[in-house]
Order: structure tokens, then C-alpha cells, then sequence
């Protein structure tokens, strides 16, 4: 009886902890269709969220991956925690793989290390006018 009991406590200790974890919400704020623009060049913006006290923002470095190629991203002006950039489309390709990444410095003990975090993959349409 005994055992049962502490064996269902700990499964219910192990699933709030496991369910806890999740310290990182990456959100994307791109439009998934966008009208071809004659530049060629379209804008991205994700926001980013942590509950990870120990980042260090000063060192936090936001990217846009199309393929093998990354893209970097910059503050937005006015929102905390937004970031974007403008990244380049050829005239042939109406659709546009991409994810984002984001590579930061964390507080640990004995130094400070380097982690990075990737969202999902997402997907825009280019269409036509």
C-alpha cells in the first residue's frame, strides 16, 4: 500500500516536472502569405520569451535560417522581446521555408556557457499580384 502510494506521488512529481521545464516560447509574427514586392526583400518578426533568469540578454543573438543561410535579426525599437529582419526572396520562389534561432550566454557555475533554442519550421507564400 505504502509503495503504491509513494509510487503514484513520484510519477505526479515526475509529470509537473516535466511539464515545468518549458522555460522558451518562440513565437512568429510573419504572415504566412505576403504580396511579392518588387525589392524582393521580405520582413520577419518572432518574439521571444523565458522565464530563464540566468540568460544574459546583452548577449542574445536572433536569427532567421532559410536553408543553410542565416539571416541575423535586430531589436525592434519599441517592444522588448522583438525581434526582426528583412530577408531576401528571389523573383522566382513563391515559397519560403524558414525557421527561427537563437543563440544566447547563460549564468552558470563555474562560467557562463552558450545555448540556443530553434523553432518550428514555418512556411510563407509569396502571391502574386
Amino acid at each position: 500500500m505504502l509503495r503504491a502510494r509513494l509510487y503514484s506521488v513520484g510519477i505526479t512529481l515526475l509529470a509537473i516536472v516535466l511539464t515545468g521545464c518549458k522555460t522558451h516560447t518562440i513565437t512568429n509574427l510573419t504572415p504566412a502569405h505576403q504580396p511579392r514586392n518588387e525589392a524582393g526583400v521580405y520582413h520577419f518578426e518572432v518574439s521571444w520569451s523565458s522565464r530563464q533568469q540566468s540568460i544574459r540578454t546583452n548577449s542574445m543573438k536572433p536569427f532567421v535560417v532559410v536553408g543553410e543561410e542565416f539571416y541575423p535579426m535586430s531589436k525592434t525599437p519599441v517592444v522588448s522581446g522583438r525581434w526582426e529582419a528583412f530577408v531576401p526572396v528571389p523573383t522566382t520562389q513563391r515559397e519560403l521555408h524558414y525557421r527561427y534561432k537563437f543563440d544566447y550566454e547563460y549564468k552558470a557555475i563555474p562560467a557562463i556557457r552558450n545555448d540556443s533554442k530553434l523553432s518550428p519550421p514555418y512556411s510563407m507564400t509569396i502571391i502574386e499580384k
